[in-house]
């Protein structure tokens, strides 16, 4: 399970704009793909260096996809080519960053995170866009399905990607991000219902550090989705030249899907306080039986051990102990009370 925060301590001591990879290194070796699109043309190529400038023409929309951020000299040579900010360059190889939208004029910068639920838990990359006039540069820690996804639509020519601009290209992008988000969601809601079951069940201690954990991986994918539904409305709001006004009306959508998910969070969360203040209550209940048992095991002890203690001091004269029917007596009268008492706790339904 990724941590809630990542050590920065690398960065200390650096000059602003240092290039500098925060994170784990998801790929071997870095890979770029340059794809080149219009709505009657597709043509797509991969290189494994950034050695001269990609050519843009005017008249097509190209997509610059970079796997692996780990290797600088990659994004130091797209940040000279494009005449990128330095801060820009040294937050898309910083995956610690924040989901946010910033607006450079000539550009805009979106830093966002995918989510993938697996064995061990939540998964979380980060993707950062650069959108252009007529160019889009997306940097992706690892491997990532859905921008495959996204390439074979727009090789078949589905949908309305070829004959919109750039930034319908950016929203579709973030739409499969957030639409990601839901299946995490519901396998989280899935873990919730199991561990339900369990808790009605037999609630085990085991059981309680399953909840702690589940709760614990909730609070990463809030950590990771609530600043997305900010970056989102700062997009939606902007009156950059680089978002027409169709693709605002989509915006809008992902904006209310990432309501939804968070909406979605906060309900799990405070079913899976319940589960924890639900399990606490039963070990409780369960310990007050038990010491209630212990209790009432002890309390006929008490006057049973207060006889057998005055029948056991060493005094010579004590006419009971030369009586033949002596011991029998004791045990009959031992017997009794132990039984009145027992019956004296039912009628106070103390047991």
């Amino acid at each position: 399970m990724p941590k809630l925060t990542k050590k920065q301590s690398g960065k200390a001591g650096h000059p602003p704009g240092t290039l500098l990879h925060i994170g784990e290194k998801k790929v071997e070796e870095a890979r770029v793909s340059i794809v080149e699109y219009t709505e009657g043309s597709f043509n797509e190529r991969e290189i494994k260096a950034v050695t001269e400038c990609p050519l843009i023409p005017p008249s097509a929309t190209t997509w610059i996809n970079v796997t692996g951020i780990h290797q600088g000299e990659i994004i130091k040579k797209l940040g000279e080519c494009f005449n990128l900010h330095p801060l820009l360059l040294e937050d898309t190889m910083n995956t610690n960053q924040r989901p946010k939208v910033e607006d450079y004029g000539e550009y805009i910068f979106i830093v966002l995170k995918t989510l993938a639920y697996r064995d061990r838990g939540i998964s979380i990359e980060q993707v950062s866009l650069v959108l252009g006039r007529n160019w889009i540069i997306s940097f992706a820690e690892g491997e990532c399905g859905f921008l495959n996804e996204i390439k074979e639509r727009l090789k078949a020519g589905k949908g309305r990607i070829r004959k919109m601009s750039p930034d319908y290209l950016a929203y579709s992008i973030m739409d499969m991000i957030v639409d990601n988000y839901f299946v995490v969601a519901e396998r989280l809601g899935e873990a919730i219902e199991e561990l339900e079951e369990k808790l009605l069940t037999k609630p085990t201690p085991e059981l309680m550090r399953s909840i702690h954990y589940l709760r614990k991986e909730m609070t990463l994918m809030r950590k990771a989705v609530w600043p997305v539904r900010d970056a989102i409305g700062t997009l939606e709001r902007t009156d950059s030249p680089l978002i027409t006004g169709t693709t605002d009306v989509y915006l809008r959508d992902v904006y209310d899907h990432t309501i939804r998910v968070i909406d979605t969070l906060d309900t799990y969360r405070d079913t899976v306080t319940g589960m924890l203040e639900v399990y606490l209550s039963n070990t409780s209940n369960r310990m007050n039986e038990i010491m209630k048992v212990l209790t009432v095991v002890a309390t006929l002890f008490i006057p049973l051990t207060f006889i057998v203690g005055v029948y056991g001091m060493n005094f010579r004269v004590m006419p009971e102990l030369e009586w033949k029917w002596g011991y029998p007596a004791i045990l009959v009268l031992m017997a009794a009370v132990a039984v009145a008492m027992v019956v004296y706790f039912k009628r106070k339904k103390w047991v």
